[in-house]
């Protein structure tokens, strides 16, 4: 029996699927962690906590499904995008911690670049916006403020990675330093037309060339584990960012095709095929997969705050005693009682990119109970993947059939069923709610030949319920109305 080993690191947790040669998923296996915060607007962990943890998830998920690395015919790789790992290159010890993702310490530095007016053409280049979500201006801080940092770099010893090469650095015993396509593309220091590292890009961040990793296809033989790591030679046959490979999980294979993952935050991705569409609403352009040096490319929109709001509404305010309350909680009210919240915790992203936006809860009267609160909380995060989707139609000339969805919170029928009928759109939710572990472990198994073609993989796809859309389009554009009023109030100040 074919196995692939599929490991999903996160902002979170360190997951491994062990899946079989129909793509069904045999085992899983997660290990926690948590990230520091040791200024406001700072996030990082431990670069170490990263791969201990993944290395326990992998010892983990073979233990539980009885099965020998020996037995593995492939790994694949996803991961937390962005965020970025400093390390010597001789004796493998990280600088200092992984800034992750949604740190905000370069700041400074993104209004700096846009004070200048080079917003336009790094965006041109990149297909991103300046903002400190990227990792280019985290590695330039790595190399301003850690000890050793440039000396190592002039000496041919520093690595600047994402968490896909960090992985696959410790995996090979050191052999092999790469990125996906997928990954290079969060950068803001990759040309998506070109397809490599952008010397105009790298001069302006002041990143030495040396210091990246290769960039390489999503699938195929990318590498080979060390036996004294890993205990096998194992082909490493799949990397892709996360929303990346939960948009291949979800067989979006064609153009036109999207998905949307309802976790810490909401990631919409819409599949534009061989041709990037240059986003005039907000949204990124970016790498959706490259195989066999062939890019397909995606249209994204980010919502920050999404299964983050539920945990502030049970930690923060103690409204509900977990997550699973909300929907029940939701339902025992006829609407939201004119209480909007927007989770503007970190600023606003995609369709907006206002990093001075911040949170508020407003239209609140003495008949407001905390479930008109914890609906108002769901139906901000349905209205905000609304705001993206109508920015993707605005870009993209094909028509949407359906949006396929995947993430903790889709297991919410209230809020899918409120997603669809916002949207005017079915919403399908995927039997195989894994989907970004999923992709990483389908681009591994293709990478490395037991499947051999997308059209192949689309068959394995099951829709486990569809949510048909069933609000008035006159009704649908009030409440969107009324939602982007108190988003104006969020940005007010």
């Amino acid at each position: 029996m074919s196995l692939i080993l599929a490991l999903d690191q996160g902002t979170s947790s360190s997951r491994a699927l062990l899946l079989d040669g129909s793509a069904r998923v045999l085992a899983v296996h997660s290990e926690p962690f948590d990230c520091d915060y040791p200024q406001p607007g700072w996030v990082e962990v431990d670069a170490e906590l990263l791969w201990r943890t993944q290395l326990q998830s992998i010892h983990g998920v073979l233990a539980q499904a009885e099965v020998r690395v020996g037995d593995i015919d492939a790994i694949g790789i996803t991961n937390q995008r962005e965020t970025v790992i400093a390390w010597d290159r001789l004796v493998g010890t990280p600088l200092g911690p992984a800034i992750i993702w949604q740190c905000r310490r370069t700041q400074s530095m993104c209004t700096e670049l846009r004070d200048r007016g080079l917003d336009e053409s790094i965006r041109i280049r990149t297909g991103l916006v300046v903002d400190p979500y990227f990792s280019a201006s985290k590695m330039r801080w790595m190399l301003d403020h850690w000890p050793h940092a440039r000396a190592l770099a002039a000496r041919g010893r520093l690595c600047l990675g994402t968490v896909d090469a960090w992985l696959t650095w410790r995996l090979s015993g050191g052999a092999a330093f790469i990125t996906d396509a997928s990954n290079a593309a969060r950068t803001m220091l990759y040309a998506l037309d070109a397809g490599d590292w952008d010397p105009w890009l790298l001069d302006l961040f002041g990143i030495p060339r040396a210091c990246l990793p290769r960039v390489v296809d999503s699938a195929g033989r990318l590498a080979m584990t060390a036996e004294g790591v890993f205990g096998a030679r194992v082909p490493i046959g799949g990397l892709i960012g996360d929303q990346q490979a939960a948009l291949f999980g979800q067989a979006c294979f064609a153009p036109g095709m999207a998905k949307n993952t309802y976790g810490t935050g909401c990631f919409l991705l819409l599949n534009t095929g061989h041709e990037r569409v240059h986003s005039r609403h907000g949204l990124l352009s970016t790498v959706a997969w490259q195989l066999d040096g062939t890019r397909s490319y995606a249209l994204e929109g980010a919502v920050f705050v999404a299964g983050a709001l539920l945990q502030w509404l049970r930690d923060g305010l103690g409204l509900i005693g977990h997550a699973a309350e909300s929907e029940s909680l939701a339902r025992s009210v006829a609407d939201s009682g004119g209480v909007h919240v927007v989770p503007a915790f970190a600023g606003l992203g995609a369709p907006y990119w206002d990093a001075q936006a911040r949170g508020l809860i407003c239209g609140l009267t003495r008949g407001s109970t905390r479930a008109h609160i914890v609906r108002a909380a769901l139906e901000a995060v349905a209205m905000q993947n609304v705001d993206l989707l109508d920015a993707m139609r605005m870009d993209f000339a094909g028509e949407l059939a359906e949006l396929r969805i995947d993430g903790g919170m889709s297991v919410n029928d209230f809020l899918c069923q409120l997603q669809a009928d916002l949207l005017g759109l079915a919403v399908c939710r995927a039997q195989q709610t894994e989907s970004t572990a999923l992709g990483a472990g389908l681009l591994a198994g293709l990478g490395v030949g037991l499947w051999r073609s997308l059209d192949d993989l689309a068959t394995r796809w099951v829709c486990e319920r569809r949510f048909e859309a069933g609000l008035d389009p006159f009704e649908r554009g009030r409440r969107m109305q009324d939602w982007r009023r108190a988003v104006a109030r969020a940005r007010s100040g």
